[in-house]
């Protein structure tokens, strides 16, 4: 891949802006292979991926490389390696214990900085390796059908669940019966939440939660293995039902006794956010209300289970949505961060718990407000978003962040004092950059792609940035030698012909102007999601490839409502989801069709999930656009859908019913004109089935005719070797009708 032009100037009159293209011209023409789905696939017998320096970490400061056969220390000063230990050598030190013996060594991390010790799981158990002895220092057993494990490299101990119940180092913390979950994700996963245990800093507490779901309906999936299909039933609680109930529990291991946080009645509200304080007396967490336009961040007192007070609330018409812990300072046990969008976008605000002050209500921008108990200071601020908080330098007093400063394409290292300041930007400025920072502080490995780098990964210093960056690898392009369409980027206006969106472009390699080419809009449009990103080949998917060499253009537009953009964007879908998002799509369709190379009458729409939404209501709404639509796994009644996600974004059924009419997609099966298949999986616990199955008999009675196809013994996607067979179908439905 090379980069070929740079341009604002429009494509016509008032037309959006082509920002750039970029196309392979490494090898001849003659010399380069035509992809294959098995190519280009995850599931393919010949996919062909990014390669990366798997396991790549720090060890304190000193960045370490497994690889199968050996591990070798890299100095970041000078990006000098040297080899540490060999697999041979742990091998022969387990073996003699009858152990077992390692398959590779990318399992491996480096919890203790100041030791030249290595853990790692092997047969249900956590083995701490010290090379320099060559010995095994501790082996802790687990189940072998343990789950959720989660072992604290400070003390020892290791959480995890069998079936519904906590386990802490074999002993049972929980007794529940079915239908009470412990140790696990609760909310469905919604606010941040990815597991359901939380060691304090030392390990001696272990918070957990504790998640009653024997109130919420059962929904019946059905599993076709067994001899006589048998009801496989998740408990689902769609939007204005009733939902489960989460309590907090803390987990003593030295005493075995455990107590809940006095939180009160759990019904219709929200526990997320969990972290420790320094000294391991309190506990903090973020409450929601059920409406989720209400957010409070509580403190807990670890001893006793009672709330000592509330720090911090927020509140907003439509919603509040935490999604991060606050984090302390390490080097002051009084001051932590708090991410928030109060101004309209996610950023970092200083807490000091030393300043406490009368409390006082404060408007925000979008209708919004927050109360503070304590002094609190916005370090980050503009029309951008913090995306990740790395860690930080307690030695210099500085914090590490990730963010969309340069453009909401791109994700960029910067740094910034916590007594303030201007962020100080780490990487070049360009493309999207996953980054790991040493124990100090001191150094950051940066992972990074841009369009035209497949993946570059430097070793960088956090006092002078990319300079005297040392290189420690570069991928190579894996569609070397096969042929690859052009890819172009640009902006055009929303339908509110005012906010900028971004779109991307395929066009087959031997792409002639004087033809007319058939469109496929790729779409998903919801929230917490962006289909275009300044990194390899602009985030363009396998199966766009694909198509583009098939003779079609591939087009995708992050319309409003998806991610990166701020809340105003994200949020002007609020009660009427779809609505927005459909009308940029329809705009971008419009342009597409005044493209002297475009087929109007030949443009087709494919999305999975929320993009199976708006794959199904574009074929509704705008059936004088789109000829030919492939749905999968959609969303067409949202009140089928499940309470966390459907009534932040609709609110309840019973207090926004036209809402949900409007957005219900059985209401306008009638008007279907074009070639329309359904995709779903029989064992979706995401979207569940109901909403295809549905949407079908609201066609039958509307004498509408959609496809259908099924794929068995998959969830909310179809994975494995069978995700190549899903995109064949795609394709042959597209070759059918809109080729």
């Amino acid at each position: 891949m090379k980069l070929l032009t740079k341009t604002l100037c429009a494509l016509l009159l008032g037309a959006p802006a082509l920002l750039m293209a970029q196309s392979n011209t490494a090898s001849p023409a003659s010399a380069l292979k035509m992809p294959t789905l098995e190519d280009l696939i995850p599931g393919g017998e010949t996919y062909r991926y990014t390669e990366n320096l798997y396991g790549l970490q720090w060890w304190g400061d000193t960045a370490v490389k497994p690889g199968i056969d050996s591990l070798v220390a890299i100095r970041p000063t000078d990006g000098r390696e040297s080899l540490l230990f060999t697999r041979d050598d742990v091998n022969r030190v387990l073996e003699a214990k009858g152990l077992g013996k390692l398959a590779q060594l990318y399992v491996l991390s480096f919890p203790w900085a100041d030791k030249t010790q290595a853990l790692f799981p092997l047969h249900g158990k956590f083995i701490t390796y010290d090379w320099t002895a060559q010995t095994i220092v501790s082996v802790r057993d687990t189940d072998p059908k343990a789950a959720n494990v989660d072992y604290n490299s400070t003390s020892g101990h290791v959480a995890y669940t069998l079936e519904n119940n906590l386990y802490v180092d074999g002993q049972a913390v929980t007794r529940e019966p079915a239908g009470v979950v412990c140790g696990q994700t609760v909310h469905r996963n919604e606010f941040g939440i990815s597991k359901g245990t939380f060691w304090s800093p030392t390990g001696n507490l272990l918070a957990f939660y504790r998640m009653d779901e024997r109130m919420v309906t059962e929904y019946p999936l059905v599993d076709i293995t067994a001899r006589v299909g048998q009801v496989d039933p998740v408990r689902y609680p769609m939007a204005g039902m009733t939902s489960h109930r989460v309590q907090v529990g803390i987990y003593n291991p030295s005493t075995g006794q455990t107590l809940y946080l006095e939180t009160g009645d759990p019904t219709d509200r929200y526990f997320t956010n969990i972290s420790w304080s320094p000294d391991e007396r309190s506990l903090f967490l973020i409450e929601l209300n059920r409406d989720q336009n209400h957010a409070k961040l509580c403190r807990y007192d670890a001893g006793t289970g009672r709330m000592l007070e509330v720090l911090y609330e927020e509140e907003h018409p439509k919603y509040v949505e935490p999604q991060t812990p606050i984090v302390f300072l390490p080097w002051d046990d009084t001051k932590f961060l708090l991410q928030s969008q109060q101004d309209g976008w996610n950023h970092l605000y200083l807490f000091d718990l030393k300043k406490k002050k009368a409390l006082e209500s404060f408007a925000t921008v979008l209708g919004g407000k927050f109360v503070a108990s304590y002094e609190c200071v916005q370090l980050t601020r503009g029309e951008w978003l913090v995306q990740s908080l790395l860690g930080f330098n307690e030695k210099k007093k500085d914090i590490y962040f990730t963010a969309t400063k340069e453009s909401p394409m791109q994700s960029n290292i910067y740094k910034v004092r916590a007594r303030g300041g201007d962020p100080v930007l780490l990487d070049k400025g360009e493309g999207v950059h996953n980054a790991r920072l040493s124990a100090s502080g001191t150094y950051v490995i940066d992972n990074y792609s841009t369009p035209d780098v497949p993946r570059a990964i430097d070793l960088l210093s956090t006092k002078t940035g990319v300079a005297g960056a040392h290189r420690l690898f570069t991928a190579p392009d894996p569609f070397r030698g096969l042929v690859m369409p052009t890819v172009e980027v640009g902006t055009m206006k929303a339908a509110d012909d005012t906010t900028t969106l971004y779109w991307r472009m395929l066009k087959p390699a031997d792409f002639d102007p004087e033809k007319k080419y058939p469109v496929i809009v790729y779409v998903y449009g919801g929230p917490h999601a962006q289909m275009l990103a300044a990194n390899w080949m602009y985030a363009a998917r396998g199966w766009d490839l694909y198509m583009a060499n098939r003779g079609y253009i591939l087009f995708t537009i992050d319309n409003r409502g998806s991610a990166n953009r701020g809340l105003a964007f994200e949020n002007c879908t609020f009660r009427r989801l779809g609505m927005e998002e459909g009308k940029d799509q329809a705009k971008a369709a419009e342009w597409l069709k005044t493209l002297p190379y475009v087929d109007g009458d030949r443009i087709g729409v494919h999305g999975w999930s929320f993009g199976g939404h708006m794959t199904t209501a574009l074929m509704l709404r705008y059936p004088e656009l789109y000829k030919v639509g492939v749905a999968g796994g959609p969303v067409i009644d949202w009140r089928y859908y499940e309470v966390m996600y459907g009534e932040r974004y609709m609110d309840m059924p019973q207090t926004n019913p036209d809402g949900y009419e409007a957005c219900d997609l059985k209401t306008l099966a009638g008007q279907l004109r074009g070639k329309l298949l359904l995709i779903h999986d029989d064992h979706d616990d995401t979207c569940v089935p109901q909403h295809t199955l549905s949407f079908l008999k609201a066609c039958i009675d509307a004498r509408t005719y959609p496809d259908l196809f099924i794929y068995p013994c998959h969830k909310h996607n179809v994975m494995g070797r069978d995700r190549v067979h899903l995109h064949e179908k795609i394709t042959r439905y597209f070759d059918d009708y809109l080729r």
